[in-house]
């Protein structure tokens, strides 16, 4: 039989050599995509991270990629050059934004240039919010901010209407510029800042990861391979002229770290080795945040907006796909696979409440479809969950009654809701609680249709254990958690940040947290980065994340993120599509999962 050994498993054993490279003769170039695949490298509308490694031939002017045209600069490129060249300013390294016409653009470059027959990395990172670039060369930052102007155009408008091209690998369009050289490794991820300050290039093969929309010339057999991370089109490459393979590389390995993958349940019969666990890597390294975005502040419409990020890695929400319908105050709770959406009111005709409770499978995008229905019509109730069940409490049918009635549905089985409990007073406005394995909390909220009627407590339940709330404790302050905030979980501490106050137009930027399995009041744990009601709050057993919200000026599309074991400020995170609040989030591997 086969010897299982540790150095195979985990991947110790000695990495071998990537041989993916395309070279390029100077005569030859990749088209990839076609018309507005591309768009988001110069709408400014999201953000990006493109990288490369290149080893030029020539100590010309070399054209890396862009997405352009003949008739004009337009689109996004980055040109690379072994010595100062045309540039007024003797720049050797630039990435450029186009804008329609010959002459205007603004570039973001560097000093210097690159070895000649030598590997460099080149990165760069746009970041939508404040439509700043930073180009880094070999992991080093050689510009940033909004560029240098060449021609005249607003600072924040990066966009042109001559944007449907393709994108070339090695060849300008406008200038009937190439590269003579290789290009190894070329990812492009939507959505997504990799790196936000100086970093070591990657030392591995670079994969498809989350946002992937383009990840070609690492193919050792083929030029024209191009994959993706199943989002957005799948693209394919043609090539003109006779770009080859290159067995040259910039050194790069196979990420073995990651170790051998088993699914189901593996069997062995010996019993000198050990037994890997079942399932799959996917699914023990979860860290997939849904948000239901609720409601569009500025006009007070309700959405079916599904999004969805990576937690642990910084960037813009994805579109998931809709809910089975229009709604706002919707609570989100889940096990490992899927994700439940409860209640809610919708704006849309017909309006109203809603006993509707609709899923999702978190780990593939699509619409929601119909679970069960609540014991009434409610909006604004708390969910908690466990691996197995999830426990929605509270609630009202605004303008009628409060609840204090429990109930919970086992997460992997559609049905009806049944009854668990109740709550020590009839609550609304939870929107969000946090889990542990075995316990649920649920923060603060009103006691009447009144919002000078909040209250400071917290309550909890065992969460397999039919029974009434017993209480665990009391936020810091009173006047902050009338409207929702954000809740997130580990297995051990419970985090809520934001709320609104018993003065409707009040909003706190505060942080508490809990101890899960020790009752007790409230602790600081620092503050957001803005003080929203009606924020959203999913996490990963590490990390936490807050997501849009609104105050008394207007809505955000703020994500922010902390670290729950450790006390301190939020950081941010990313952007939403829009500006949303009183929307509902979940993830697949919250506190309540271990």
């Amino acid at each position: 039989m086969g010897i299982l050994r540790t150095d195979k498993v985990s991947g110790l054993e000695t990495p071998t050599a990537v041989t993916g490279s395309v070279a390029f003769d100077g005569n030859d170039h990749l088209s990839i995509g076609s018309a507005g695949d591309f768009n988001f490298l110069h709408n400014a509308l999201s953000d990006w991270t493109a990288e490369f490694w290149v080893k030029t031939g020539s100590a010309t002017r070399q054209f890396a990629f862009g997405t352009g045209a003949s008739s004009a600069q337009v689109g996004f490129s980055i040109v690379v050059m072994s010595t100062d060249d045309n540039q007024s300013d003797g720049t050797a390294v630039y990435a450029q934004f186009g804008r329609g016409s010959a002459g205007n653009y603004r570039y973001w470059g560097s000093n210097g240039g690159l070895t000649v027959n030598t590997w460099h990395h080149v990165a760069a990172v746009f970041k939508s919010s404040d439509k700043t670039l930073v180009l880094y060369v070999d992991g080093i930052e050689v510009d940033s901010g909004t560029g240098t102007a060449n021609g005249t155009f607003a600072t924040t408008d990066y966009s042109t209407s001559n944007s449907s091209y393709a994108f070339l690998v090695a060849k300008n369009e406008h200038a009937d510029e190439y590269l003579t050289g290789e290009i190894s490794n070329l990812r492009v991820v939507n959505g997504r800042r990799l790196y936000t300050s100086d970093f070591t290039p990657p030392v591995h093969a670079l994969e498809t990861i989350n946002g992937t929309r383009i990840l070609c010339c690492n193919n050792p057999d083929s030029v024209t391979a191009v994959s993706n991370a199943g989002i957005g089109t799948a693209h394919t490459a043609t090539a003109s002229g006779d770009p080859t393979v290159s067995t040259d590389n910039p050194s790069l390995t196979r990420d073995f770290t990651g170790g051998t993958e088993f699914s189901g349940v593996t069997v062995f019969d010996t019993q000198g080795y050990f037994v890997p666990p079942s399932g799959t890597t996917e699914q023990r390294g979860r860290g997939r945040g849904i948000f239901s975005a609720g409601t569009s502040p500025n006009d007070n419409t309700s959405t079916n907006n599904i999004d969805y990020i990576t937690i642990a890695t910084s960037g813009n929400v994805q579109d998931f796909g809709d809910l089975d319908e229009s709604r706002q105050a919707t609570s989100g709770g889940s096990d490992s696979t899927r994700g439940l959406f409860s209640g809610g009111s919708s704006t849309v005709s017909p309006s109203g409440n809603r006993n509707t409770i609709s899923y999702i499978t978190i780990a593939a995008t699509g619409n929601a479809v119909n679970f069960g229905d609540l014991s009434g019509l409610k909006r604004y109730t708390g969910s908690t969950s466990d691996k197995t069940r999830t426990v929605i409490a509270g609630g009202a049918n605004a303008p009628g009654p409060l609840t204090d009635i429990i109930e919970y549905v086992t997460t992997q089985s559609l049905g009806d809701v049944t009854t668990f409990g109740d709550l020590i007073s009839a609550t609304w406005a939870f929107v969000g609680t946090a889990s542990s394995p075995t316990r649920g909390i649920y923060f603060g909220g009103s006691t009447s249709t009144s919002s000078s009627d909040s209250v400071n407590t917290i309550v909890y339940v065992t969460i397999q254990t039919l029974g009434d709330a017993l209480d665990f404790g009391d936020l810091t302050n009173v006047n902050a958690y009338t409207g929702p905030g954000g809740i997130v979980s580990s297995t051990t501490r419970g985090i809520r940040g934001g709320g609104g106050g018993a003065n409707p137009f009040a909003r706190v930027n505060t942080i508490d947290y809990v101890t899960m399995a020790s009752t007790g009041n409230a602790q600081d744990f620092g503050d957001l980065s803005y003080a929203p009601n009606g924020a959203m709050g999913c996490s990963s057993l590490t990390r936490g994340i807050f997501a849009g919200g609104k105050n008394s000026s207007g809505s955000f599309n703020t994500i922010d993120y902390v670290t729950i074991a450790s006390t301190g400020n939020a950081q941010d995170f990313g952007d939403m599509r829009g500006t949303y609040a009183f929307g509902s989030a979940l993830s697949d591997c919250h506190g309540g999962i271990s």
